[in-house]
Formats: structure tokens, C-alpha cells, sequence
């Protein structure tokens, strides 16, 4: 007979347990365990109590990793077996009883998910996340004089699209459609706005004062043949510091140095033909040097082995120079050799040793600091006043893009809402700041144009279906309606007709009401069920739908949390909790 049979535990069926020879030993065995057998019974019953007591009173978290992770596991004995996906490749997995295990590698490229080994208290786990973007909820009402979205975590001049920043203009020179360079508008707005944001966020400035040409503060070694004086100049009614060298003179006016504390260079300089200020950065750990040559030329950047050239600009004018150290230098590392990681020197590892003046100019209040947010703000201000188209309002993007197959290509000079826009934010706030400095009033207003023209004119302004307008981000035929650029062109009109005095502000709400009208309206046309899209190709082309990348996904969401803190009666706060859940695996309801 078979007492006993359980295949659970991988014993063969039909395998003999126990089978006496004798039927009446085997009887008197039964009468003589029935008491062990109650006691059995009974234990078994205690011990159940004790397990559920135990169970039930585990942690939801706790009680989650008993259900998904039962054991440790040790794969090295565990079946090799292929996988088919979904018959069209195979891939080797693991299985063992009659779990499979996949590779995360795998599941990383085919469900776009993320993770990675991290180590706490010595105890290695592995982290997954659906998404790598992070959501920032308002902690009050967006203010137009305050910071700008999350942009004070925004570092546009360290990204890779960035060739420089140019020490003619003070503002990013962008490489993202045209490897040559060019001045994008909405890079330099973005810029603009981090450093406004980061001035309110950020401590004070701590400065070093190297030289005011009122004090003899620097100790200049001047060489013989060269001439150092301070005077007054009546153009600027200050006194300055004018300096001479020989043209055949390579080691100029040297202040040496050993600072490691600030590496924001601020100072008023002006220089004339064939010559330079250059500022010498030392590793502190290998003693290479660096030579950063700030010259009297119009070129954006050039490298010659360890000297990076910023040109400064021919005009024999007075000029502000306000320079991280340690981007131009970076700037110009990555120039030379594109390898990143040899790029990345931190400012602990690096050290000024020297200032050098060579050729003749003149030079005033020569700082170093912490940093210098709201002066580069004011530089992106004073580009968008400068380069400002005063026929159409427009600030104009120089290089040619082409969207996507079916769109026409866009030719250089045209206009993008979210340019548009983003400027009109940092010139709000420059009128705000400043104390009501008309020039960036006007500029701002006059920004407005391209809003009421069609983007089949130049302009920037699509009807969806007739009836909805919209802001073009990229002004394509057919349209393209891109929700990111469209929000920010929105937050533009509305930080305008916040700031602006009474009875400036009535174009700027008339076209922010006309544009959140349409938001409403369209919103649910960008909603996947699991994600967003980019934009609406899918309906003006009738092809496959352009997914939203999860960084754009989650600038939808942060803009929806923003605008709702402005619109209290509409469907953002509520659209953008559901993109939330996208972020983490959640998917709209199946039929």
C-alpha cells in the first residue's frame, strides 16, 4: 500500500513511504500513536496560530517582499533555458521550479523600465523605477516676479548642445540643429530664467575684490618696456587701471595668485587689436596648466593645445565680462576632445595661479565670487533687447529644422512660440527687477506680434479644427501643436500681463485666455492611456502617434501642476495626478 504520496516535493508518484509486512503490527501501531497522534494535532494547531499571528501582523512593505521574494535565490543552480519573444528572437533566461527569470537588460531596452544595484548599511538591492524623471509640485501659487518652474536646478551652460557661452554676448551659443554654433532664443531665455531662479534660491555671492583701480589691492609685476598706471577715465567717471606691453613682450603684466575659493570672474575691460587678459588655472593635483585667453576678436571659441581662446568682441567700447572659470575652461576641454569624461575637472581639483595683461586696454573692479546669477540674467535680458526683430516682434532662430517626415522644413530665421514666450518671461521679470526699466517693458509687449500671426505668414499662431487656437513651438505645414512649447508660451503671456502697469496687459490676457481655453479643450488629445505624446502628428499626418519621452512626459506633468495653481476651475491638477501614475506603471482602464 502507499501510505504516503506528494509530488509537490519533487518525490516521484507511487514512491513507497512505509509498507509493513504484517497487517496486525500495522493495527496495533495505529491504537498505539492515536495519543500521539491528538498531540500531533493539537501542536500542529498552536503552530498554525502562531504563523498566521505572525503573518497578519508583518508590514504591508514586509509582507510584500514574503510574497514576491519567498527565498534567497542562487541562480548559478538554476536551468538554462531560452525564451521565446513573442516568436520573433530568443534570449537565454533562467528558470528554476517553475519561475523564469529574465535579464534586466532585457526587460530595460524591451519595456524602456530602469534600474540599478545600490548599497545600504552593506546590503546590496536592486532599485526600479518605470520613469527617470522627477516631478516638482508648487509649494504655492506660480508667481511671475519669483523663480521660473523648477529652473533654478536647470545648468544650461554645462549641456552638451551648448559650444559656449559667448563672452561677446554672455549668453549660450547652441549647437543643436547647426554644429557651427548659433544664438537659439529659447536656449538663451532658459539661461536666463535658471539664473534668475538660482538668485532667489541661492545664498548671497561671496566676492573677492582682486583690483577697483581705486587701491593699490593686486601686486602687478609690470616688466621693463611695459607701463601700468591708474587714472581717471571720465566715460565711465571712475578710475581704471590702463595698462602697455611690448607687442613682442609674451610675458606681459603678471599677477600671481593661489586662489581655490571662487571661479566667477566678473570685471569691466576694455581691450584694443592684438590684445588679451588671460587667467591661469592649475591642477592642483598634477600641476597642469590651463591658459584661458579672453581677446579682442569676434570668434565664439578656439583651442590651441592647453590655451583656450573667448573672444571678447572687436568694439573699442567698455564692456562688463562676467565668466565661470571652470565652464570656459570646460568649454574648451570638450572643444579639443570630445571624450566627456575628460572634461569634467571640479572646481576642488583646480586652483588660479596668475592674471596676465598683454597688449593695451584698460581694465575695473576685476572680481572673483561664488557666483554672479542676477548679472548673467541681465546679460540674457539685454540680448533679447539687442536682437530683436522691431518689425515683427520676433527673435529669430538661425538654423534649419526639419521636424519630420511630412512637415516642411522650417528655413532659417523663423519664430517658435515657446521662444517667444520664454523670452517675454525673462524680460518681465528684467522690468520687474530692474525697477521698471521701459526698454524691457517694450521689447516684451512688442514680443506679442508673431502671437497673432499665422504660422503660414511667419507668425505663430495655428487653429486646430477650426476652432481652437494654438502657439506653435515649430510653426510646420501641416501643423504639429507640441504641448510643451505651447504651456510655456502660455506662462510667458500670463507672467506679462502680471507684471505689466494698468493698461498694458490687456493683449497679453486677451491671448493667454484664448490659449488656455484651447489647453482645456485639447488636453485629452495628448493622453495615451500609459503615457503622453510630444505632439498631435498623429492626427494632422494620420501616422503612429510620437510618445512623449519620459523627461518631456514629466515637463507635461510639472507644467499641469504649475498652471493649476493659476487656474483653479480647470482639469490640470486632475489630468496631471493621472500622468503621475504613468510614471509608475499605472495604465488607463482596459474594456
Amino acid at each position: 500500500m502507499t501510505f504516503f504520496q506528494d509530488n509537490k516535493f519533487g518525490r516521484s508518484r507511487g514512491h513507497n513511504i512505509y509498507e509493513p509486512r504484517d497487517a496486525s503490527i500495522f493495527f496495533i501501531m495505529m491504537r498505539l500513536n492515536v495519543k500521539v497522534a491528538l498531540l500531533f494535532l493539537l501542536s500542529i494547531g498552536v503552530l498554525t496560530i502562531v504563523v498566521l499571528y505572525s503573518i497578519c501582523g508583518t508590514s504591508e512593505k514586509d509582507w510584500q517582499r514574503l510574497k514576491y521574494n519567498p527565498k534567497a535565490l542562487d541562480l548559478q543552480g538554476a536551468d538554462e533555458i531560452d525564451c521565446d519573444i513573442n516568436g520573433e528572437y530568443v534570449i537565454s533566461c533562467r528558470k528554476e521550479g517553475e519561475e523564469v527569470y529574465i535579464p534586466f537588460s532585457f526587460l530595460h531596452r524591451y519595456f524602456e523600465v530602469y534600474g540599478k544595484l545600490a548599497t545600504y548599511d552593506g546590503l546590496e538591492r536592486f532599485e526600479w523605477s518605470h520613469s527617470y524623471s522627477k516631478i516638482y509640485h508648487p509649494k504655492s501659487k506660480y508667481d511671475p516676479k519669483g523663480v521660473f518652474m523648477y529652473f533654478e536646478n536647470y545648468n544650461v551652460e554645462v549641456r552638451e548642445r551648448v559650444k559656449c557661452v559667448s563672452a561677446i554676448e554672455g549668453v549660450p551659443v547652441s549647437t543643436q540643429w547647426d554644429s557651427q554654433g548659433y544664438y537659439y532664443p529659447t536656449q538663451i531665455a532658459q539661461f536666463g530664467l535658471s539664473h534668475y531662479s538660482k538668485n532667489l534660491t541661492e545664498p548671497e555671492p561671496r566676492r573677492k575684490v582682486i583690483d577697483d583701480s581705486e587701491k593699490d589691492l593686486a601686486k602687478w609685476i609690470v616688466p621693463v618696456n611695459a607701463k601700468l598706471e591708474r587714472s581717471y577715465d571720465s566715460s565711465v567717471e571712475s578710475r581704471i587701471l590702463k595698462f602697455v606691453t611690448s607687442e613682442n613682450y609674451l610675458e606681459g603684466i603678471r599677477l600671481r595668485m593661489d586662489h581655490v575659493m571662487y571661479f566667477v570672474m566678473r570685471l569691466d575691460i576694455i581691450l584694443s587689436s592684438n590684445s588679451s587678459f588671460t587667467v591661469t588655472l592649475q591642477k592642483r593635483e598634477t600641476k597642469e596648466l590651463y591658459y584661458l585667453h579672453y581677446i579682442c576678436s569676434d570668434i565664439w571659441i578656439t583651442v590651441q593645445d592647453n590655451n583656450i581662446y573667448h573672444g571678447i568682441g572687436t568694439s573699442q567700447e567698455w564692456k562688463t565680462l562676467t565668466r565661470d572659470l571652470i565652464i570656459d575652461l570646460q568649454k574648451g576641454l570638450s572643444y579639443l576632445d570630445k571624450d566627456r569624461s575628460k572634461q569634467k575637472l571640479p572646481r576642488s581639483k583646480l586652483k588660479i595661479i596668475c592674471m596676465t595683461l598683454r597688449g593695451s586696454g584698460s581694465i575695473d573692479n576685476l572680481t572673483l565670487s561664488s557666483s554672479e546669477h542676477i548679472q548673467q540674467f541681465y546679460d540674457a535680458a539685454e540680448w533679447f533687447v539687442r536682437h530683436q526683430d522691431r518689425e515683427t516682434g520676433g527673435w529669430q532662430i538661425y538654423a534649419r529644422r526639419r521636424v519630420a517626415p511630412g512637415f516642411n522644413e522650417l528655413q532659417p530665421g523663423w519664430y517658435s512660440a515657446m521662444s517667444q514666450g520664454q523670452a517675454i518671461s525673462v524680460l518681465s521679470r528684467a522690468y520687474y527687477h530692474s525697477g521698471g526699466d521701459i526698454r524691457y517693458l517694450t521689447a516684451a509687449l512688442k514680443g506679442l506680434k508673431p502671437f497673432n500671426v499665422p504660422s503660414s505668414e511667419g507668425g505663430v499662431r495655428a487653429i486646430f479644427l477650426d476652432k481652437y487656437t494654438w502657439y506653435e513651438e515649430y510653426p510646420t505645414k501641416p501643423s504639429l501643436f507640441v504641448l510643451n512649447g505651447f504651456i510655456y508660451s502660455l506662462l510667458g503671456l500670463y507672467d506679462l500681463m502680471s507684471i505689466s502697469p494698468h493698461g498694458h496687459a490687456q493683449e497679453a490676457e486677451s491671448l493667454y485666455t484664448e490659449g488656455i481655453t484651447s489647453l482645456k479643450a485639447m488636453l485629452p488629445l495628448f493622453d495615451m492611456g500609459s503615457v503622453t505624446v510630444y505632439d498631435l502628428r498623429h492626427f494632422t499626418l494620420g501616422i503612429s502617434p510620437n510618445l512623449a519621452r519620459w523627461d518631456y512626459h514629466a515637463t507635461h506633468v510639472n507644467q499641469l501642476l504649475l498652471l493649476s495653481t493659476i487656474e483653479d476651475d480647470s482639469p490640470f491638477k486632475t489630468t496631471a495626478e493621472r500622468w503621475i501614475g504613468y510614471m509608475s506603471g499605472k495604465r488607463a482602464d482596459h474594456n
